[in-house]
């Protein structure tokens, strides 16, 4: 029995396989007989004859028949052949053209099948926030392409029909569109992808996303759709998901891991950034003047942060850019999906931070998106007084009017509580670093009602219309105002490691606000061989400021060996009177261009120009009025050594600034003539293995002719000529599928070359200017087993900066080591945080002391 059963699988199988083995012959011979008969070879010569006459003497000639209505093919229209030795196929094709839609063979029979006519589809993949999805997969009826690197593709001599076209993408949502082709013409698609969640969750635990910190795809760098091998600057991004992943609850945290990017938080309330030896604040936002002076930057309505490398004032105007480059967020954007994400953060000192993104269409055919994000953050400092409680409101609406027109509006209400570092001053030659200082770590001056009220109002709304296929409108407005109620500026003097005076000056009410219209046309066109990439835009800038300022007053004298009481700010309003603080009325029209050449099919060259006409009303009792016109060029050249893979660059970029009078230390303001830098710089960029390994170097050096420096009573000096050099590395790879990493160093040398005021500081360090600053973070996701389950860990080091020009305070080097822990499932995931793990004790360039080892944990919420 066992016997017949065994018999009979046999048999079934063998059957099976002379079945598969007989289909695979018949298909293989009827394949075989249509390419033999199209491929035939034939000579023949023909002049003036109708079409039917040609076909008639192939058919004779290569012993086959044609079957075809005249009608529709146009027999009688006259040809001339002269093929020798060509196949039947191609001579065809040379009669037809694209006439024929199909042509099917059996035996000697060829049917020639007309065609309606044929178009074009082109398109463009975009991801939810707006940026050029890369590497897309586009199929249509069977047809599979790639999008590019800009997220475009196009099918050709696509016959008239009705079709199906698809995008789908490793952890983005797929989406299809419906498309009438019609002949001679050209169909536009535009797909737009968002997050999949449970795709998503495949790509957060297998780590399928190709190098998920590597996407410099940004609109705004260049504003120019250019990639970063085609861009002649150096810049980085940090990633929402780089931010995720290593539980950043601040702006400070996040920019570390911009290569030579040190972050610090100002003792009038803002945050900036010094790299390339210069500082600056987070002026930017969509591409658009912003600040952060006073207010600070939430996290919560951040996608991504775009730290572009030296001197952008062509672009970007002086009020935006240093010398150092410009920090740029990205905010998030509505999206198609409807879907909601919680996160709650706890950790040390008191930390308890809840963030809310609510995203959903407001009608069915997803034209009107409307998104909203807020985050309410509470925390104590690690020192026995201080706070930091924030809280942020940020809606959003997108409106596809229609496929030429898109608008979008949003805004952020932005509330800060809080206490700020404290300005020190150091008057003795036996304090040569913050350690000399006999303050121990964890304890502060001040109390904590010294503090600061203010709030943030930011406002964008932006208009982009297709005038065509190449030329594109671009009209932007933003509007951002600053508004403190009170802030208590923390000024401490020491005399001796363990002496200090105590004072304070205070601002309040505080107004400051910024409005900018701006309006860009972007395009592509050919003149002769030349392609060109062409941006022309115009911008007007208007500030206005009012506030009352309380001049420095000191409070007391004290040994803090011994113990001392906190001040609080009762005893410093009995010793302070309010002036009105002169701030006059700045406005600042200008307009530029620039122009991407693709001289040769490797080599492309970039020439920008700006024009500003700066204008600084004059304040009644104080200094004149100023105006004054700025001409920032800037020049680019790059060479794709492998096309899509490796480019060299060169560059020469000036920038500017229109600076603002200066309150020096002890109340006096101190006009300031306008300042000019010049950049020259070259290096490479490679993008290899589908992205998985970005690696970009340069050299640059900035000079600036009249620069500023602080002395050692932090006064501001305008005498002299700078020079910073330095080199740029930054390395983001994923090796293998899960682990991910990104590393970063620069070196800078930037030196006061010549002070005309003090000689004795000629040849020495910048303020502020650390010569090396490294930065690390590697994580892995596991694959199989322990499916969510991964882990990271970084470095950031800093190298020794002084204080001042004179170079005889300075802080100190440090290297911090973080570590993560995180399980991410579809719906939800968890983050468990260690920061300084090793307990290192380190400074700001301001002198204060930073939180020692802590920890916090994410817990985060999708549906």
């Amino acid at each position: 029995m066992n016997f017949l059963l065994f018999s009979t699988r046999l048999f079934s199988r063998m059957g099976k396989t002379i079945v598969l083995i007989l289909l695979t012959i018949f298909i293989t011979n009827s394949a075989m007989a249509q390419t033999t008969a199209l491929k035939k070879r034939i000579s023949i010569q023909l002049n003036n004859v109708s079409i039917a006459q040609a076909l008639a003497e192939i058919e004779t000639k290569a012993g086959c028949s044609f079957i075809y209505s005249p009608d529709l093919l146009n027999a009688n229209r006259k040809v001339n052949l002269s093929y020798q030795n060509a196949t039947l196929e191609y001579i065809l094709h040379g009669i037809f053209g694209e006439e024929i839609r199909r042509i099917e063979v059996k035996g000697n029979q060829i049917n020639l099948q007309p065609s309606n006519g044929k178009g074009t589809i082109k398109g463009r993949v975009i991801t939810s926030d707006g940026l050029a999805a890369a590497y897309v997969n586009i199929d249509l009826g069977g047809s599979k392409i790639q999008a590019d690197e800009n997220g475009l593709f196009s099918f050709t001599n696509v016959e008239v029909g009705s079709y199906t076209i698809t995008a789908r993408y490793v952890g983005l949502k797929g989406q299809e569109q419906r498309v009438q082709v019609t002949a001679n013409a050209t169909v536009e698609v535009l797909f737009t992808l968002y997050e999949d969640m449970r795709a998503l969750q495949e790509v957060v635990v297998n780590g399928e996303r190709v190098n998920k910190f590597a996407n410099k795809t940004t609109e705004y760098v260049s504003r120019l759709p250019l990639t970063n091998l085609e861009n002649p600057q150096v810049y980085s991004v940090i990633t929402k998901q780089l931010m995720q992943e290593q539980v950043a609850v601040t702006v400070a945290d996040a920019i570390r891991n911009a290569g030579g990017a040190v972050s610090i938080t100002n003792p009038s309330g803002g945050v900036s950034a010094y790299f390339r030896g210069f500082g600056t604040g987070i002026n930017a936002r969509n591409g658009m003047e912003s600040t952060s002076d006073r207010s600070a930057v939430d996290l919560a309505n951040i996608e991504r942060i775009e730290v572009m490398k030296g001197p952008s004032g062509t672009l970007f105007g002086a009020s935006v850019s240093s010398f150092g480059g410009v920090v740029n967020v990205v905010t998030k954007k509505p999206i198609e999906a409807k879907r909601t994400e919680l996160n709650y953060t706890t950790g040390s000192f008191g930390l308890n931070r809840l963030t809310l993104d609510i995203n959903t269409p407001l009608d069915q055919e997803k034209k009107v998106l409307f998104r909203v994000n807020s985050a309410l953050n509470r925390e104590r400092s690690f020192l026995d007084y201080g706070f930091n409680n924030t809280f942020l409101l940020a809606p959003s609406i997108t409106y596809h009017v229609n496929e030429r027109l898109s608008l979008n509006v949003d805004a952020e209400l932005l509330q800060v509580h809080n206490t700020q570092p404290m300005n020190y001053v150091f008057r003795s030659a036996a304090i040569k670093q913050p350690s000399d200082l006999l303050l121990d770590y964890r304890k502060t001056l001040f109390h904590d009602n010294v503090d600061v009220e203010n709030y943030a109002t930011r406002l964008f709304a932006e208009g982009v219309y297709k005038l065509s296929d190449n030329f594109k409108s671009t009209t932007l407005f933003s509007f951002v105002s600053e508004n403190v109620d009170h802030s208590y500026q923390r000024l401490v003097i020491w005399s001796s490691p363990s002496n200090v005076t105590r004072a304070s000056y205070v601002y309040g009410p505080v107004y400051n606000g910024y409005t900018n219209i701006q309006q860009n046309f972007n395009g592509k066109f050919k003149t002769g061989s030349f392609t060109h990439n062409l941006l022309v835009g115009a911008n007007y800038r208007h500030y206005t400021s009012s506030f009352l300022f309380a001049d420095i007053q000191p409070i007391d004298q004290i040994d803090v060996t011994k113990s001392f009481k906190p001040i609080v700010s009762q005893q410093i309003d009995k010793l302070v009177s309010f002036e009105p603080f002169p701030s006059p009325t700045q406005q600042t029209a200008s307009v530029y261009a620039s122009d991407m050449i693709n001289v040769l099919p490797r080599l492309s060259a970039m020439l920008s120009l700006r024009l500003d006409r700066y204008k600084r009303q004059a304040v009644e009792g104080d200094e004149d009025g100023y105006n004054q016109t700025s001409y920032a060029p800037k020049f680019g050249l790059v060479y794709e050594l492998l096309p899509k893979s490796v480019s060299l660059f060169a560059n020469y970029m000036s920038g500017f600034q229109n600076v603002a009078p200066v309150s020096q230390p002890n109340g006096s303001r101190q006009v300031l003539d306008p300042l000019f830098a010049t950049q020259a710089e070259g290096g490479i960029k490679t993008e290899l293995f589908e992205k998985k390994l970005s690696f970009t170097a340069s050299y640059y050096r900035i000079n600036i002719d009249n620069a500023t420096r602080l002395n050692e009573e932090l006064f501001t000096i305008q005498d002299g000529k700078q020079l910073s050099k330095g080199l740029d590395l930054e390395l983001i790879t994923q090796p293998v599928a899960g682990l991910n990493i990104l590393a970063g160093y620069a070196y800078n040398d930037n030196r006061i070359v010549k002070a005309a005021l003090d000689a004795n500081i000629d040849g020495n360090k910048a303020a502020n200017a650390p010569e090396n600053v490294a930065n690390f973070w590697a994580s892995y996701a596991f694959q199989n087993q322990f499916k969510g389950l991964g882990f990271g860990a970084g470095m950031n080091y800093v190298d020794k900066m002084y204080k001042a020009s004179d170079n005889k305070f300075f802080i100190p080097s440090y290297t911090l080591v973080n570590a993560v822990v995180f399980y991410n499932r579809q719906a939800w995931g968890i983050q468990v945080k260690a920061n300084n793990i090793f307990n290192k004790k380190y400074w700001d360039s301001w002198a204060n002391a930073q939180a020692p080892a802590n920890l916090a944990a994410n817990l985060s919420f999708r549906f």
